[in-house]
């Protein structure tokens, strides 16, 4: 027992390392990161260009967070008065911000949740490695992109390392902490334990192309479009044979239609462009020409399949 107690101590002493986050993004990623960061009891800023941006990312947080507490309240748990004390002292844990420079100057750990667009990031990251205390830990939610490459525009590679969240953050449990070729020890263990401290199962991987999830599920999806293209079998009942023949909740075409199927094409085209001689990184010409025609999936009303109806 002993040994679980040392333990649990190490790791809260080094999570008391993160006691202030910023976010760098205050889209549907950054505000699930800073909602779960402020649930947890961490003081987090949120930064994002436009005033409107980060006012309304907060309101929407406000409002998920109040969700949360409706099962609760109607089992007697909690009453309204507790739950909306409780929505509060969540929602006085964030503040916002215009200014990368305010924003992350007092901060423990960055987190950049913008653009799939390592020009976008490099810019994002230069100025954040500038005005961050030089103790500063900073990580990119990428999802695609080579966290050795996204470092290039610190001065600091050793504390750098990515932290990939998934959609929608509270809800998903999962967190890939991701160590680049030059994240050292301490970075690596402190994103560890603060994934742990904000509720999240934390998987450790190296810097390859998507981590573990996306290198497993894009090709995925590329072989079901592939299977489709060749009339092998149809789109229903392709996802109609990997949920019940494989236990999957949802199908390829459904999850890819719900993914957007330009975020598919974009990460199946960026490792092409990176790795052209790997057959399940080709591109493929039906998803190519729903891209092209606006169809994106869910978000668009029509995809794989038509939401319209």
């Amino acid at each position: 027992p002993h040994q679980g107690d040392h333990q649990s101590t190490t790791e809260e002493s080094r999570m008391s390392a993160i006691k202030k986050v910023a976010v760098v993004g205050a889209g549907l990623m950054g505000s699930g990161v800073v909602q779960v960061t402020a649930a947890a009891g961490i003081s987090v800023t949120m930064i994002d260009v436009k005033e409107d941006i980060v006012k309304k990312a907060v309101s929407g947080i406000e409002k998920a967070v109040a969700r949360g507490f409706k099962k609760a309240i109607e089992t007697k748990k909690i009453d309204e008065a507790g739950a909306k004390a409780k929505v509060d002292e969540i929602v006085s844990r964030i503040k916002v911000t215009t200014s990368t420079e305010d924003g992350v100057k007092d901060a423990d750990l960055v987190i950049e949740a913008a653009t799939e667009n390592l020009a976008v990031k490099h810019k994002i990251f230069a100025g954040i490695d500038k005005a961050a205390p030089k103790t500063s830990i900073l990580a990119s939610n990428t999802s695609s992109l080579v966290i050795a490459e996204i470092a290039q525009a610190v001065s600091r590679p050793a504390q750098f390392a990515g932290l990939h969240f998934f959609n929608p953050v509270p809800v998903m449990k999962l967190v890939e902490v991701v160590r680049g070729p030059a994240t050292d020890d301490k970075t690596f263990d402190s994103l560890l334990a603060f994934g742990k401290a904000i509720g999240k199962v934390p998987v450790k991987c190296k810097d390859t192309p998507g981590f573990i999830v996306n290198r497993l599920l894009v090709p995925n999806l590329f072989e079901a479009i592939r299977l489709v293209e060749r009339g092998d079998a149809s789109i229903e009942d392709t996802d109609t044979a990997m949920m019940l023949g494989a236990g999957h909740p949802m199908g390829p075409f459904t999850l890819a239609d719900l993914v957007g199927l330009d975020i598919v094409k974009a990460i199946g085209d960026g490792w092409h462009k990176k790795y052209p001689t790997v057959e399940l990184f080709k591109p493929s010409p039906l998803l190519d020409k729903l891209v092209s025609e606006g169809k994106l999936g869910k978000k668009t009303g029509q995809g794989f399949y038509n939401y319209n109806k």
